[in-house]
């Protein structure tokens, strides 16, 4: 258990590091001189990527949820 948290901490804190642009954006990008539409281009790329995991994580959560509260109603009224 210790060693999963350690692993999400060490992800979480990676993540902040990571460069969000594909090759043609990131040559664009590099050649301006101020750095201030790159980082709008990387906060713009984060947030698309957010949204699916949200809502698979979010649907597998239902999903996981509706599974234990139905096993938890059956077996109080058996």
């Amino acid at each position: 258990m210790k060693r999963q948290l350690l692993l999400c901490i060490a992800s979480f804190f990676v993540w902040f590091q990571t460069n969000a642009q594909c090759a043609m954006c990131r040559a664009v990008l590099e050649s301006e001189e101020g750095q201030s539409t790159a980082e709008g281009v990387n906060d713009g790329i984060m947030y698309l990527m957010v949204i699916p995991y949200l809502l698979v994580g979010g649907i597998g959560f239902m999903i996981y949820w509706k599974y234990f509260r139905t096993k938890k109603v059956t077996e109080i009224s058996s």
